[in-house]
């Protein structure tokens, strides 16, 4: 069964100033975590997808768990390089059976890895929130992670008074990759994703259960969103992250609240990746059910 898209990591130096931007953008960001292997976040959540701020803020705390190696020093190493979107996470309801598929396939980066915290709900009543991680690795991406993830707790960790924004994003529309031979990965997001993919001429879509994952070469990236990917020396990048905006109204008002100038490409907004700490954020109105 195809895995839906369920949270990306967007990697920061500075993760104070990385909540500031995304309130001035009409999110609703949760309270500062910390992880014992010394990464710090803050989570935003949509509907059955979260953005997830994170940056290094304790390194000593690093050692040689699974999670410093394949998370925390793997984060490190990308902020040192460059801020933006460092890790795609796709939803699983077994990641000790997705690590072992990943394996088998070559792919595999390391057996499930499971994590607990304590979370805080809105009126203060403390509850468990848990984890299992299964990561992959595409060889030709060596700045993105790829992970599935259990949620062993979700009842406590879902909470609509955080899903609420007053930008009006309920969702996510999918993630943008930008990769200068799209088709040489098209077999890694498949077996990723478990889904086929549908080829274009300047690249690929996945489709998923929950958003969309779009494979384009740079060229087309620009033709599509109007500003250039982040740099790819080091292989394919994550790009955009595109939001579904339930009032298009406010579209324009999302970057102008901020008090960025945003760029208007047909329906969506688009914030650059200058303005959003190395991450390009597309809002665009969501799909229409149709009645």
């Amino acid at each position: 069964m195809a895995r839906a898209l369920d949270h990306i990591v967007h990697a920061v130096r500075d993760l104070d100033a990385a909540a500031d931007l995304y309130r001035r953008l009409g999110f609703t960001v949760g309270a500062r975590n910390r992880h014992p292997w010394g990464t710090h976040n803050h989570v935003i959540q949509l509907h059955g997808f979260f953005i997830e701020l994170l940056t290094l803020a304790e390194p000593e705390k690093l050692g040689n768990d699974g999670f410093s190696i394949m998370f925390g020093a793997y984060n490190r190493d990308f902020i040192a390089r460059n801020e933006g979107l460092s890790v795609l996470i796709l939803e699983s309801k077994d990641a000790r059976s997705d690590a072992a598929t990943f394996l088998a396939a070559g792919t595999g980066a390391s057996e499930a890895l499971r994590f607990e915290r304590e979370a805080k709900r809105p009126d203060g009543q403390t509850v468990k929130v848990g984890f299992s991680l299964a990561f992959a690795e595409d060889k030709a991406a060596r700045d993105i992670h790829f992970a599935t993830c259990q949620q062993h707790y979700p009842e406590n960790f879902w909470n609509p008074a955080y899903q609420e924004h007053p930008n009006s994003v309920a969702g996510v529309a999918g993630v943008v990759v930008v990769a200068d031979q799209p088709g040489q990965h098209q077999r890694f997001f498949e077996a990723f994703a478990d889904a086929r993919a549908v080829a274009e001429a300047d690249g690929f879509t996945i489709t998923t259960p929950r958003g969309a994952i779009d494979v384009l070469t740079p060229a087309a990236f620009l033709r599509r969103f109007g500003v250039k990917p982040p740099d790819m020396t080091r292989g394919a990048r994550l790009a955009a992250l595109r939001l579904a905006v339930t009032y298009p109204s406010r579209l324009q008002a999302a970057p102008e609240l901020a008090g960025i100038a945003g760029l208007y490409v047909g329906n969506a907004a688009i914030v650059g990746s200058e303005d959003a700490m190395g991450a390009i954020l597309v809002f665009e109105p969501a799909a229409q059910k149709s009645r």
